[in-house]
């Protein structure tokens, strides 16, 4: 018995939970369309107090004093610590909104880890001008050197003068990482020199490297102005802040270039049927027409690349019968605009409309269970709703066939057959032939398309063979089929 009333009594908890959680909206937390909303101290302990007055009645003393309320906050704060935690794990699963390490290894699945900022520090320059001269001016961006070859830059630019010759002015490395962390106890990571190879530094009468170049005999950089590096640089172990790597990784592209990718997001544009993507290089085009007719122990496939022509991958878009392929809104457009940020810089793409095989058919319907005319022509028969009706479920059946074929897929014959034969009410189907129309049949640009006596009938039963950069589009036009 003790047992059973556990049990009852966990059922009405349950309950009462389920009614309170439903009339306090507590659907509006945890995941969200808007992310992960965790519930605030203050809302659960809302929800524990209501849910024990529920359970206990309204005279529950739950007042500041009351220790079931001290219980309640205790567990409410603990919960809230727990969907605090709920709501950071969630986060951290995403380059938008995860933090600290989290985003570091989400940076480091996409291939870039997060960066080193430079180390940065402070020397003492002090001019020893000539008698020519009254300032020398030190620009920002000024390269120094260490006997080591660490680069760093002067940050802010510097006007040094016989009245004011000395100056503390802040430097950074110009490479990130802590091995820029340059300490002046070792000779080799001293800053000492100043780049010679530096433009900014001489680009004007009265520049350093100017005013050292003119005296005679000449003296270096370092006697125009002399370099004091006594702290060492510090910070170049530090990696970049969360926000300024999240918009790095925001910014990266998401693949690698490959025929899938370039696949996938083709096959997304409206108007895109289907897409062949082909790498002429990179594998075996089969409608070369030596493919298949050599010996391969005996002679090469194929030739290398040529490095000095230009390399594209060609692109085939099929399209759907409502896609406008020319024009600055045009399919073509939105192809090209789609593979901007995909593929390689300095690789063209060819991209080119598939070659349609439009598809229609012929035959002689068999019908049985439909009302059609009992009585009059055929002729009649045929023209009546019911038929049309039928025609039309028949056509449609036979096009998600048809639509279905990829590159280079036949339309058979038996496809089309069964296709035909699951409509309900069609008892057989005779003399089924399958007609292949001319190729401006389906070329919008023609102001009035070919008849449809202009065709070519396939024997019964034959299918209608498509090359492989071809691709069958079904002419749903029943005037050729009829019912007997």
């Amino acid at each position: 018995m003790a047992d059973d009333s556990s049990r009852i009594d966990s059922v009405d908890v349950l309950e009462v939970d389920e009614a309170v959680a439903r009339s306090s909206g507590a659907a509006d937390y945890g995941v969200t369309d808007g992310g992960f909303v965790p519930k605030p101290f203050a809302r659960l302990l809302a929800e524990k107090l209501a849910l024990a007055r529920s359970l206990f009645g309204n005279d529950l003393d739950l007042g500041s004093g009351s220790a079931i309320r001290k219980l309640l906050e205790v567990s409410a704060l603990e919960d809230a610590r727990t969907w605090a935690a709920m709501a950071s794990l969630y986060d951290n699963q995403f380059v938008a909104t995860a933090r600290g390490e989290a985003l570091s290894r989400l940076g480091e699945e996409l291939g870039l880890p997060r960066p080193f900022l430079e180390a940065r520090g402070t020397v003492k320059l002090t001019a020893n001008l000539p008698a020519a001269f009254n300032f020398v001016t030190i620009p920002q961006g000024a390269r120094l050197l260490t006997s080591g070859f660490h680069h760093v830059v002067v940050e802010e630019s510097v006007l040094l003068s016989r009245t004011n010759p000395v100056r503390e002015v802040p430097v950074v490395a110009f490479y990130p990482g802590p091995e820029h962390n340059l300490n002046p106890a070792q000779e080799t990571q001293k800053i000492r020199f100043w780049n010679a190879l530096d433009p900014k530094l001489s680009w004007k009468p009265g520049d350093l490297l100017s005013i050292a170049r003119v005296q005679v005999p000449n003296i270096t950089p370092e006697q125009v102005v002399v370099i004091e590096h006594t702290t060492p640089l510090t910070g170049g172990e530090q990696q970049w802040p969360d926000i300024r790597y999240r918009e790095l990784l925001l910014q990266a592209p998401r693949s690698l270039w490959t025929v899938e990718s370039i696949r996938v997001a083709l096959s997304l544009l409206p108007g895109i049927r289907q897409v062949q993507v082909r790498d002429r290089v990179g594998g075996v085009d089969v409608n070369l027409p030596i493919f298949g007719s050599f010996n391969f122990l005996e002679r090469l496939f194929g030739s290398e690349r040529d490095l000095a022509s230009p390399y594209y991958f060609d692109v085939v878009a099929a399209s759907t019968e409502a896609a406008i392929w020319d024009g600055p809104d045009g399919l073509g457009a939105a192809i090209a605009s789609a593979m901007e940020d995909l593929r390689p810089i300095g690789i063209g793409a060819r991209i080119q409309q598939a070659d349609r095989v439009f598809v229609g058919l012929s035959g002689r319907l068999v019908v049985k269970g439909l009302p059609l005319p009992r009585t009059g022509q055929l002729d009649a028969v045929n023209t009546s709703a019911a038929a049309l009706a039928l025609k039309q479920r028949l056509m449609q059946r036979v096009r998600r066939y048809v639509d279905g074929l990829g590159f280079g897929e036949p339309v058979r014959a038996s496809e089309v057959m069964w296709a035909m034969m699951n409509e309900p009410g069609v008892a057989d189907v005779q003399e089924l032939q399958l007609l292949r129309f001319p190729p401006e049949f389906g070329d919008n640009s023609v102001a009035e398309p070919p008849a449809l006596v202009d065709f070519f009938t396939a024997p019964v039963g034959q299918n209608i063979l498509v090359r492989a950069n071809q691709i069958a589009s079904f002419v749903d036009s029943d005037l050729k089929l009829r019912i007997v």
